[in-house]
């Protein structure tokens, strides 16, 4: 029996139908095994591109603390970089046991170990970075006078001794747990005075920076805050030695 001529035409044109349906498909497996090979590719090339460096683990803490953690003085958070190790391991594990409340630092830092908070304060007190200059205060001369007399001088007869006695002559930090205090800006050092005074923020006993800021009056604490957010720390200063003269209170903080 002759085979129907539709019938052929219409078996080729099926059979070229499928040719082209199958030809398509591999293309586009091609296609797509090639993309996620690129894809792969670029996520393999930006995975090698960082490095597992404690500068790059730290990228948590620069959101905040500013760029290597040197904060500029017109925020609110404080610049840890170049700070004693001593007392930036303190800070963690104030955060961390509840001495010192910080929502965010207390969920970073809640499952980190000893050794690694240590880790964590020895590169930031190794970061050897200038301080941005001060913003003018505008403070009249006597008000200047008394703030400066606090800090250097301190009040004998009302047992408040001198910022410099524990933070150093330049005001840059003490070896090994004294921090600098001079361009921390000034709300950030309001607040740190309040939550002394309040017992919001607290460390190892005796607590001799709460038992400072209740010996000050609030006029003082304004003052001295003022006058140390517009003081820029000169290039090259660095935190002292550790005293070789006991400090004039016992201090629970000065322990590294």
């Amino acid at each position: 029996m002759t085979p129907n001529p539709c019938l052929r035409a219409a078996r080729r044109r099926l059979m070229r139908l499928a040719a082209s349906a199958a030809a398509w498909w591999f293309a586009a497996a091609a296609a797509a095994a090639n993309q996620a090979l690129a894809v792969a590719a670029a996520r393999d090339a930006a995975t090698a591109a960082v490095t597992d460096s404690m500068a790059q683990r730290m990228q948590a803490c620069v959101v905040c603390h500013g760029k290597e953690g040197r904060a500029t003085n017109d925020g609110y958070f404080p610049r840890i970089a170049g700070k004693p190790a001593g007392y930036l391991y303190n800070q963690l594990v104030n955060f961390q046991k509840g001495r010192r409340t910080n929502r965010a630092m207390s969920h970073l830092l809640q499952n980190l170990s000893d050794d690694y908070l240590r880790e964590i304060a020895r590169y930031f007190a190794s970061l050897d970075l200038p301080y941005p200059p001060a913003q003018p205060d505008a403070m009249p001369a006597a008000d200047a006078r008394r703030a400066e007399q606090l800090v250097r001088e301190g009040i004998p007869e009302r047992k408040l001794p001198a910022c410099v006695h524990c933070h150093g002559q330049a005001m840059a930090g003490r070896l090994p747990a004294m921090p600098g205090l001079l361009t921390l800006p000034r709300d950030h050092l309001l607040r740190q005075f309040g939550a002394w005074r309040e017992g919001s923020r607290r460390a190892d006993a005796p607590d001799c920076m709460a038992e400072i800021a209740r010996r000050l009056t609030p006029d003082e604490i304004a003052l001295v805050s003022t006058w140390l957010s517009s003081r820029t720390l000169p290039t090259g200063i660095h935190p002292e030695p550790a005293a070789t003269e006991p400090l004039p209170m016992d201090c629970g903080s000065a322990r590294p």
